[in-house]
């Protein structure tokens, strides 16, 4: 059976360096908003993209993203536990530190963002929406959570998913008007920016963690605990 988890060593510069980047990418647009008292310089992009996007509305596509809504939030957080779950379960709690530390930054900063900036969000949201349009907490969440299983998996597939459901997340998120172009953008960066960041410190430990688990499966480690002591009585 091929092994599920295998991180891979990179260099600091290559996390520390698109993590900087992504970061102040997602810096920069929000105070752009605070300076223009929300109507930023992109505003007219943002405008345009969503008038692109409603002419693809249907009712087909409603159901769609009603269920992408979901997902990308309330379905994230259920597939969040259990990722932690399945790890402790695998005998790897630093990984899965890793991937509820994350998480919960990333949640943190979209919050605290959300509060300080507070951009209106687009009129006419198909969806019930909190207060606070800068960054999606949607594509916040579902950036930190795949881009967690990246890094984790160190497979390039996953990669190549991972970009793929963090595009359809911003693209459904703009087709709801809860979040203009720039919003989905800035939720992208973050998630995926303080994932990079926070990987710096765990990597070697998660790497060392996850060899020496497989050395010795789950129910090997189980197996042996119930034999009894060499020397004693059964």
């Amino acid at each position: 059976m091929p092994r599920i988890l295998e991180p891979r060593h990179r260099p600091s510069s290559l996390l520390v360096a698109p993590a900087a980047l992504l970061l102040t990418a997602f810096l920069v647009p929000g105070l752009l908003i605070l300076a223009g008292q929300g109507e930023p310089a992109f505003n007219g992009v943002d405008t345009q993209w969503q008038a692109l996007i409603f002419t693809l509305h249907s009712p087909f596509w409603d159901q769609v993203n009603a269920f992408l809504n979901w997902l990308g939030y309330v379905g994230v957080l259920i597939l969040e536990v259990l990722l932690v779950a399945v790890l402790l379960l695998w005998r790897r709690p630093k990984m899965a530190l890793f991937s509820a530390l994350a998480a919960l930054i990333a949640l943190g900063v979209t919050q605290l963002a959300k509060a300080v900036v507070g951009r209106d969000r687009p009129e006419g949201a198909k969806v019930l929406t909190d207060t606070g349009s800068y960054p999606s907490g949607h594509v916040s969440a579902t950036a930190v959570f795949l881009m967690t299983l990246v890094l984790l998996t160190g497979k390039l597939w996953f990669k190549l998913l991972a970009i793929a459901g963090i595009l359809v997340t911003m693209a459904s998120r703009t087709y709801l008007s809860a979040h203009w172009l720039s919003d989905v953008l800035g939720g992208a960066c973050v998630g995926v920016g303080v994932t990079l960041l926070l990987w710096v410190p765990f990597m070697k430990i998660c790497i060392q963690e996850n060899l020496s688990a497989a050395t010795s499966p789950v129910w090997q480690a189980r197996a042996s605990r119930r034999q009894p002591a060499e020397g004693q009585p059964e």
